[in-house]
């Protein structure tokens, strides 16, 4: 589904978050923050300066602005946290609405029910979903088949089915069943479920800090120390060439000079890298995966209910003699009106478009008897009006005709054959003693599948598809999808070993699954997206599930990944970048009045020494609320190599971080030398 855009600048969530920045300058809170954690402290030293200013009747007007700044600079990047927070926030109201006081239908060991709250069910109870029910909580279908209206929870209007003994029986609290009858295994206590586990996750109560915003936070932490020693040391070496320099200078330099601009954004970059996961409708159980998703090269795909719908669907009929053609029609849908299956329902689906009937309503003739599929038998049929008529395999449907003194037309071999070399199940037609034809029945790729997967290639990443199905199959399902590879005839262990294999080669890789053979596979690998319709062991594998249960959803997953990683890499380069500009702006201004040879570093040709200082102090504070957007929204991603993608961010990031600062810092210093503030 598309991301949910809400629009963060509304007064509505401006206001608290100017409130929480100021909440925000207690000491604890901004301990997590190191950067600005030692900015708060330079800053209340600033405090100290004026006071001592006042008190002693020294002028305060530049040490005032100096120190109001070094505030607003604090605030700006405490703003662009709490408005992370609020978009969060915003989300996870929206989420809270669906999770209200539902009345559950819990099954008691006599077989009857009791009606509790949602909130009294307990994880493993029974409970009885009907038409109109609202399902109470997660869960995993047990018994029976419903259409469930989703939209609550993913936003999606098309109603889908659930049913039990397959990889489509997981269930989300807070859905609807529009018709049918289930049986729902409760799969988590209260507090426990998927919907539980957004809220906490867009709130940022759990939030934990992923490997790579932890390294660059030490590395933030180290380029702050090495400007502190920097500036201590210019203190010294100041004091030997006779310059005296004020403490509220140093501290402008120090601030300028350490990565403030980063620092200050970083945590409203990981919080928005978050909501937007679930914009598109995605739980992350670990930060990590989301991060290990922008660096996947490898991504191996389970073929049943992945790549294709999951069930074969009845796509053609191919009679033996085209004379018959309406007769097999004809005889495939009445063998196929009680047959509940998938396949059944599909042969049913496409009888009736053949014959006109779109949107009949048809119904089982009277006198007839059917016979369900077996093991045993291998086919399905009805009995009616002295006719017998039956579906099954070429074996099943030969012994049917044999035993009735037929013998069996040369050219259906061949239509069977044709119809297996395309890696399909063809499905034979009989009416008493003669065969009429085939039904064609093919696994049907997802929509949308193969253009995802062509984008992942272009991005280079690698797809695999793996499957228990044979290589004929396996190999049409894969050139129809466009997989680089596939792995036939594999089992849970030769999915597991795979991964292991390609892990051990340095690879990262992400695995798409929803049953439970997908289970172990699931938990070996790096990045691991489960189906929020599959199956509970697939869904406790994962580090990812997909509430919208759509597999083509992971190129999302990917770019939202690399956009985290990208808009840390470019706000890196764009701060350090802005570093040069400042010391060419504040340094030259501290010892060019003591030493007039230092005038050829004043490119800019400031005013004088103070609003130079002053100058690059307001640029630094007002660059942060300026890149709140960006950073909020994230870099965009296009699918390119590793190459062109540095390229850009150093041209785009690195060369303007180095510019604009020239252009911003000038331009105050005029506005500040035209108004005489300083």
């Amino acid at each position: 589904m598309k991301a949910k855009k809400i629009n963060i600048w509304q007064a509505k969530f401006v206001l608290p978050a100017i409130k929480d920045s100021v909440k925000k300058l207690n000491p604890k809170m901004m301990i997590g923050n190191p950067v600005m954690f030692v900015v708060e402290i330079v800053t209340v030293i600033t405090a100290l300066i004026v006071c001592g200013d006042i008190i002693y009747g020294k002028k305060i007007l530049f040490d005032l602005q100096i120190s109001l700044w070094l505030w607003f600079t604090i605030i700006f990047a405490n703003f662009a946290e709490a408005l992370a927070e609020g978009q969060g926030r915003a989300q996870a109201d929206s989420l809270k609405k669906n999770r209200g006081e539902a009345v559950a239908k819990r099954l008691l060991r006599n077989g009857s029910t009791e009606n509790i709250t949602a909130l009294k069910l307990k994880k493993d109870d029974i409970i009885l979903a009907e038409d109109g029910d609202t399902i109470p909580g997660d869960g995993e279908v047990i018994t029976g088949t419903a259409l469930i209206d989703e939209s609550a929870i993913t936003g999606e209007s098309a109603p889908v089915i659930r049913e039990s003994g397959g990889d489509r029986s997981g269930v989300t609290g807070g859905t609807r069943v529009l018709s049918g009858k289930i049986e729902v295994r409760i799969t988590a206590n209260p507090g426990e479920s998927f919907l539980d586990q957004m809220i906490n996750m867009v709130e940022g109560a759990k939030r934990q800090k992923t490997p790579n915003e932890r390294a660059l936070n030490v590395l933030l932490i180290g380029l702050t120390i090495l400007f502190f020693v920097v500036v201590v040391t210019l203190k010294y070496f100041a004091d030997y060439m006779g310059v005296s320099l004020a403490a509220s200078v140093l501290i402008a330099l120090l601030v300028c000079l350490m990565p403030t601009t980063i620092g200050g954004l970083l945590p409203a970059i990981g919080i928005a890298g978050m909501d937007r996961l679930l914009r598109y409708n995605f739980i992350a159980m670990s930060g990590r995966a989301v991060e290990a998703s922008g660096d996947v090269d490898i991504v191996l795909m389970d073929k049943t209910g992945t790549i294709t719908l999951g069930n074969r669907m009845a796509t053609e009929f191919i009679p033996v003699d085209a004379k018959e053609a309406e007769e097999l029609v004809n005889a495939a849908l009445l063998s196929s009106l009680a047959d509940d299956t998938p396949e059944g329902r599909s042969i049913v689906i496409l009888a009736k478009e053949k014959l006109g009937m779109r949107g009949s309503n048809i119904r089982a003739p009277e006198g007839a008897t059917f016979f369900p599929f077996t093991a045993e038998t291998r086919m399905s049929g009805i009995d009616w009006d002295g006719r017998k008529i039956r579906k099954g395999s070429l074996e099943a449907i030969k012994e049917f005709v044999l035993a009735q003194g037929t013998q069996v037309d040369e050219g259906l071999q061949k239509i069977v054959d044709e119809v297996s070399a395309q890696g399909s199940t063809p499905l034979l037609v009989a009416d008493g003693k003669k065969i009429l034809g085939v039904i064609h029945l093919k696994d049907v790729l997802k929509e949308g599948i193969s253009g995802r997967i062509g984008k992942l290639r272009q991005m280079g990443i690698k797809s695999v598809m793996i499957t228990g199905d044979n290589p004929l199959t396996a190999a049409t399902i894969a050139a129809e999808a466009g997989v680089d590879d596939f792995v036939a005839e594999a089992k849970p262990a030769t999915k597991l070993e795979l991964i292991r294999n390609y892990q051990a080669k340095g690879h990262l890789v992400a695995m798409i699954g929803d049953g439970t053979n997908d289970a172990p596979a699931l938990a070996q690998a790096d990045v691991a997206v489960a189906m929020n319709a599959g199956t509970q062991a697939a869904r406790e594998a994962a580090n990812i599930v997909d509430l919208d249960s759509n597999p083509t959803k992971l190129l999302d997953i990917v770019e939202i990944g690399k956009q985290i990683l990208i808009t840390r890499g470019a706000l890196t380069t764009f701060s350090v970048a802005n570093d040069v500009a400042k010391y060419f702006a504040i340094v030259p201004a501290l010892l060019i009045i003591q030493y007039p040879q230092l005038q050829i570093l004043d490119v800019m040709h400031l005013g004088s020494p103070a609003s130079a200082v002053l100058s690059a102090v307001i640029f630094n504070a007002i660059i942060i609320p300026l890149l709140i957007p960006l950073a909020l929204r994230g870099v965009r991603y296009k699918p390119s190599g590793v190459s062109a993608l540095l390229r850009r961010n150093l041209m785009i990031y690195g060369v303007g971080g180095l510019i604009l600062p020239f252009i911003g810092i000038k331009v105050i210093d005029i506005i500040i030398s035209a108004l005489k503030i300083v």
